[in-house]
């Protein structure tokens, strides 16, 4: 267990997981309760309209990541994340004050909401990139694993605080507690210890550097392969706050309060893959394949649970499941690339991993209004099953890679690699 932790050794990095930790529960907080307001507040149980809010929300990865990247590789990250965390803070308090006074109206939750996609967008290179500086490079992959399980601690608790602080004193308060929360990280990477952070290359200024970046990822076939599958699930598969809205509130005629239970139990999935994920040494790309596999399955069996106990309680392997093939897809591309590459090929990879979700947010919304919520999460199931399969028939076909499989001392499968690609 000792080794799950590893990277908690390091002071610096004590100070950004807990900080982090409370941020992303205020995180967790605002994504439902802005899904809430919209979908029975703002519209009529329109899942239309809360994947136009969340496409609106991840649209500027599509539009701003590559040079968020650029600016992860040159600029001092540590004063970055100051200013990305200062403007999320100050558009939740916005939206906070608007729905508070009762004025809030859906071109308010829409432009927000693309405003924080904005500061998200430069936020979330910088944020991956930075780990680096905390920890030793044999701990990276420990504290990319530890930073998840931030995240989905904070998953445990934030929804079902959401869903209880809507139903109890409304949506507003719940906006305010997420902008205040940003404070711990800005407290934080004001006190940190500069003469301990590990300096990073940077990327000179010169013509060309974005070009640069993306020659780099086309000539990286594994990185490829991780871009295109994570592009399809995020599209399809990774919509569990609109999903997960449309089921409690449509198919299962349930309430705020447990619409957030949702979130949380979602969220022991993840935080169980999250620490999983901290005590593994060398993610590879064939895990994020195999994850792949499973998150495909186990959204199809979700998807036809009678009730909602069972769907709530078949959510854990769901979160397992996707949290695994999340973290095997960062840890991978983090550990491989080039330490002056980093930041633009994270941007990238950010880009089509974050930026294909408006694409297909508003198309999952339109099924599940149209064809039923449960239908919502079977697109997701189906198209991650389509691009896996192609993916793994791709790699073995193209990486002549050989499967061998043993009976002692326990069944598997040995995926043998050849001497000069992945």
């Amino acid at each position: 267990m000792a080794s799950t932790f590893t990277s908690l050794r390091q002071p610096n990095y004590r100070l950004w997981f807990g900080a982090a930790l409370v941020a992303n529960v205020g995180t967790w907080m605002q994504r439902v309760g802005q899904d809430w307001v919209v979908l029975t507040h703002l519209t009529n149980n329109s899942g239309t309209a809360v994947g136009i809010t969340t496409a609106l929300q991840f649209l500027p990865f599509l539009l701003l990541s590559p040079y968020a990247g650029l600016l992860a590789d040159r600029l001092p990250r540590r004063k970055l994340l100051m200013g990305t965390q200062a403007a999320m803070g100050v558009l939740a308090f916005v939206l906070g004050a608007l729905t508070m006074s009762g004025v809030v109206q859906l071109w308010h939750v829409y432009t927000l909401a693309f405003l924080l996609g904005v500061a998200a967008a430069i936020d979330a290179p910088v944020r991956q990139t930075f780990v680096a500086e905390l920890v030793p490079p044999q701990n990276l992959p420990n504290a990319i694993g530890l930073n998840s399980a931030s995240f989905n601690a904070a998953r445990l608790i934030g929804p079902g605080a959401a869903g209880l602080l809507v139903a109890a004193v409304g949506a507003g308060w719940v906006f305010i507690i997420n902008g205040a929360s940003f404070a711990a990280t800005i407290a934080a990477l004001a006190v940190m210890n500069t003469k301990t952070l590990r300096e990073l290359p940077s990327a000179a200024r010169s013509r060309g550097q974005i070009r640069e970046a993306m020659r780099y990822v086309r000539g990286r076939t594994d990185i490829v392969i991780i871009m295109v599958v994570m592009a399809v699930v995020s599209m399809f598969g990774l919509n569990f706050q609109l999903t997960s809205a449309m089921m409690a509130r449509v198919e299962f005629g349930k309430g705020a309060g447990e619409f957030g239970v949702l979130g949380s139990v979602l969220a022991i999935g993840s935080l169980t893959g999250a620490l999983l994920a901290a005590r593994r040494d060398r993610p590879r790309v064939r895990l994020v394949l195999g994850a792949g596999f499973a998150f495909a399955a186990a959204t199809a069996v979700n998807a036809l649970m009678p009730t909602f106990l069972s769907y709530m309680l078949f959510a854990i392997p769901v979160g397992l499941a996707s949290l695994t093939m999340m973290t095997a897809a960062n840890a991978t591309l983090q550990t491989s690339v080039a330490p002056a590459m980093r930041g633009r090929v994270m941007a990238l990879y950010m880009m089509v991993f974050q930026g294909a979700t408006p694409i297909g947010s508003p198309l999952v919304g339109w099924i599940g209004s149209e064809f039923g919520p449960r239908w919502s999460i079977l697109v997701g199931s189906i198209a991650t099953f389509l691009v896996v399969t192609a993916a793994t028939i791709w790699a073995l076909r193209n990486w002549d890679l050989r499967l061998r499989p043993h009976l002692h001392p326990r069944p598997r499968l040995e995926i043998v690699y050849p001497r000069a690609t992945v």
